[in-house]
Order: structure tokens, then sequence, then C-alpha cells
């Protein structure tokens, strides 16, 4: 019989629920299994939510939690399984169906269409605005207008809007899928607080993140998907996160758990890049050089001028003022593909913008190639088919649906954007949070390609917005504030704590101690 969750309960897997749980349920999903041909999404999915719980759905990229949630809100239909709500079974045809009987999800692309106003979009829905207007007040927003239009929007607020207009309807069932990815942490906090308030009230959130910190500081339990399988239901507290690692991967958990993140030695070789007193937007006056063979991290917290600066670097947007110096010659990039014929090459933490969603694997990875006219021709099908396939089996990709790359998972297209270059060839890596919303097992895999490709001679500009994971690729980190390189140090040296303090503006105490004994 499951223990009672709460918040100060040790960490520990639940045995299989008897039905007094199931009775105490508002939502029972049972054996829920879904194929797409001979693709098996999901095979038996368990997941039990009590009133007045905020449950987590854990499980690597592929794991199935995407397949459930569109199960659970009506978006697809499950070829077997039960879904019981309030004690009643039902079959959600659509997400209209669903979110009628007080089921609806927040996913972390943010769905409001970019040329209505934001009050036309609530008009689509049929939205109550008062209580739309009562939640934007809960969550920060009081005084937004109504007649803006999402496409001039920032994502953090487009993702604050949506859950907005989710609460309106006043759910029982509210699934929050991956939307704190792409916030800050106050934006977080904001989320946190909403799902608590909903707990207090008696109704229930199904919180999806990889990010194990805010699982366990916000959830009471959560159930572990792995190959279509629940493995296990888990109560969240202190040291918890390691037996989740060990539910989602399996097998491979203590492979992943032995891994070193032990930071690189500082790079010796040529300068690649040499940024000089680059200036756009928030970005004031960076200067600073990335070497052959070093991955050189960049740490801010959001807004701090870290999107301006791998914009310039990749051609995105043309800076103010400044120099960007690629092997010894200065460059002035008009065009993304100004950047890309220098060598420089841009992994964006958006993979809907990198990618041809709608098109297979291969056709993805092989684009850069279509651009270099043979002798013969314009492609070398041979060559590109070679190319391809060692890309993707160097990036362990999984292609069982390989027709279009929208159905991969997450973690999957993410390799699919970085398998293009490693196809198409390159000098310089720019990766802008490129683990954002993928697991623990994609992202020492992708992290531990970044530091091989350094040591096979690239280099490597690398941004993430989770700074405990700085130490698992990078040689030399420098620190983001207000706009301006506020700090440098090794990466041996760039523990969470240090550099927090960075980021926030504030000197290491060393630093302090230092200017103290010269003002006096």
């Amino acid at each position: 019989m499951g223990v009672k969750p709460t918040p100060h309960t040790p960490m520990a897997a639940v045995p299989n629920e008897t039905p007094d749980a199931d009775s105490r349920a508002l939502l029972v999903a049972s054996g829920l299994a879904k194929h797409f041909g001979p693709v098996v999404a999901l095979r038996s999915a368990d997941l039990r939510v009590r009133p007045g719980e905020i449950h987590a759905l854990m499980g690597a990229n592929g794991a199935g939690k995407s397949t459930l949630v569109k199960i659970l809100t009506g978006a697809l239909t499950a070829d077997a399984g039960t879904i019981t709500l309030g004690g009643r079974t039902r079959t959600f045809r659509s997400t209209s169906e669903a979110r009628k009987a007080g089921l609806i999800c927040v996913y972390q692309d943010p769905s409001l269409l970019p040329d209505l106003t934001v009050l036309q979009n609530l008009k689509l829905t049929a939205t109550p605005i008062s209580n739309f207007r009562r939640y934007l007040v809960e969550l920060g927003m009081a005084g937004f207008d109504l007649q803006s239009m999402p496409r001039e929007l920032a994502r953090p607020t487009l993702s604050l809007l949506d859950l907005a207009r989710a609460l309106a309807i006043e759910p029982q069932v509210l699934l929050l899928d991956e939307i704190t990815a792409s916030l800050p942490a106050d934006l977080t906090v904001r989320v946190f607080n909403v799902a608590r308030q909903l707990r207090a009230e008696g109704r229930s959130v199904i919180f999806i993140s990889h990010r194990l910190a805010e699982v366990s500081a916000l959830c009471d339990r959560a159930t572990v998907l792995r190959d279509g399988k629940t493995v296990g239901v888990v109560e969240p507290a202190q040291g918890g996160e390691e037996r989740i690692v060990k539910l989602m991967l399996g097998p491979v958990a203590d492979e992943v758990a032995a891994e070193a993140a032990s930071p690189g030695a500082p790079a010796t070789g040529a300068v690649a890049v040499e940024v000089r007193d680059l200036k756009a937007g928030t970005l004031d006056g960076v200067t600073f050089t990335l070497r052959f063979g070093e991955v050189l991290g960049v740490a801010a917290l959001e807004g701090q001028g870290q999107e301006e600066l791998f914009n310039c670097l990749a051609g995105v947007r043309r800076p103010e003022s400044g120099q960007i110096v690629v092997g010894g010659s200065p460059r002035s990039f008009h065009h993304p593909a100004d950047a890309i014929r220098a060598g420089m090459v841009l992994i964006p933490a958006d993979r809907v913008q990198a990618l041809l969603r709608q098109r297979s694997v291969r056709e993805n990875v092989a684009l850069p190639l279509v651009n270099r006219i043979s002798r013969w021709g314009p492609i070398n099908p041979r060559r590109e088919k070679r190319r391809v396939e060692t890309a993707v089996k160097r990036l362990q990709i999984d292609t069982r649906v390989t027709s279009e790359v929208r159905r991969l998972s997450g973690g999957n297209q993410q390799k699919v954007g970085i398998a293009r270059w490693l196809a198409g060839g390159f000098k310089t890596l720019l990766c802008f949070d490129p683990t954002r919303g993928i697991d623990i097992g994609t992202k020492r895999q992708i992290y531990g390609l970044v530091k091989e490709l350094a040591a096979n001679g690239s280099a490597v500009l690398l941004f993430t917005s989770e700074l405990p994971e700085i130490q698992l690729a990078c040689n030399r980190v420098i620190v983001l504030f207000g706009g301006k390189l506020v700090d440098e140090m090794p990466a041996s040296e760039a523990d969470e704590q240090a550099l927090l303090r960075a980021a926030h503006g504030l000197h290491s105490e060393a630093e302090a101690e230092a200017q103290s004994q010269e003002g006096a």
C-alpha cells in the first residue's frame, strides 16, 4: 500500500497501489497503449493522480510521456487501456471534449496564434475573459493589454498567457508539459505558486520537467515511464534524484552515474574566434577569445545579452558596433549563410526553428550538403547517404519513425539538429541551451559529444540555462551580467555558487576582500 505523500517523507519507490488507492484517485489511466504502425509509443502506461496533488510524470525522451499526455487530453486515442476521471470512465475524441471535462494541458511551445490579438485567441477557445484577467493578476501580469499581438511578445510572456488561458476554464486536472523549460527563475516561481494554489483547492496538477530539482521541490509523487511502460511511482523529497534517474534509465543508469563530470583542462589551440567590444541590444561591449580545441561556457541569467551574442556570431542579427574576427580576419555577417560559410554554425534551443519537422531525418541531416554543387550534379547520393548514416549512428538517433522528424522525441530532434552539422562540416559550433527540455541521459550524451568535438580540434561556444551543467563540458567560462562580461574562470572553479554570484553581478569573496584592503 502506498504511503500517504508528504513533502518531508524520504523518497522511495511505491509498490503497485491497491484498489483503495484507485478509489481515492481523481484521474486513473490503466494499461494505456498506443502504436504508430510498427512503432510502439506506449506499451502499458498506468497513472493515478489524487485530488489535491501535484504529480510529476518523468521519463527519458522517447519513454512515452508526450503520447500519454496527448491521450489524456484527447489529442490521440489509445489503442488499449482505460481512463477514469472522477470515478467515470471516459474516452476523449478531441481536446475540446477533454477540456469540457476539466482536463487541459499547457505545453512548452506556446500555442497562441501569432497573427491574432490575445483577445481574439481567447474568443477562439471560448475562454472566460474575467477568469483570464484574474489569473493574469496572480501570475504578476496585471494590466496586460489584450490587444497585443503574440508575434510581438517574448516567449516567457506567451507561456504565462497560455497558462492563464488554461487556468481560466477552472480545470480539475492541469497538465504542465515542460512549461518551465524556457522560463527564468522568477517566472518559474509564479508557476509553482499557482500550482500550489490549485493543490490547496483540491484540484490536481500533472507536472512534466527534466529538472529533477523542480520535481523534488514541487511534487508530491512522481510516476516514471521507461520504454512506454510505467516502471515505478516515487514520493519526492530529499535525496530522491538518484532513484528517479535509475528508474528512468534502467540498465544504463549506472553507466550514466559513473560518467565523471570532470571539467576539461584549459585549451592551448590557435584562436578560432575573437570578439572585440561587441554591442547589440542588451549586449554592451563584450570582448573575449575562443580557441580551437576548447569548449567555452557562457553563464548568464535571463536577458543578460547572451541571446544577442549568439545571434550576432551566427549571422542572425548585425551588431551595432564592435568586431567579430574569424581565423584572424574581421568578418561581417549579413545573413546566417555568411556565418556558415565562415565555418560557424548554430544549434538553437528552439528545435522548431532549426528543423524541417515535416521532413525525414535523412532530409534534415543532409540539408547542408544540398548547397555544395559537385562536378557531376547538385547531389552525390552515395556521399550523402554515407555522411548522413555516419552522423545518425554517431549520435545514436532513434530512427524508428523516419518519415517525419516531428514524430521523434524532443531529445532525438535536438540530435538531428546537431547531426546536420556533423554531416555538413564546421569549424566553430555555437550551442545555445542545446539541452533545454532533454532528459539527463541525452544531456550527458550531447555534452560528451561536445567534449569530443573540441578534443578533435573544433571550437565550441556553449550557453546553458542550467548552471550546474557548465562543468559537464567546458574548459573555461565567461559570465555576462547587464550585457557586460563581468567574470571569467576555469571550469574547475565554476561551481554553481561561484557562477550564481557572478551572474548576479557580485564579486567573488577574494575580489571583495582585495577591494576592501585597497580601500583601507
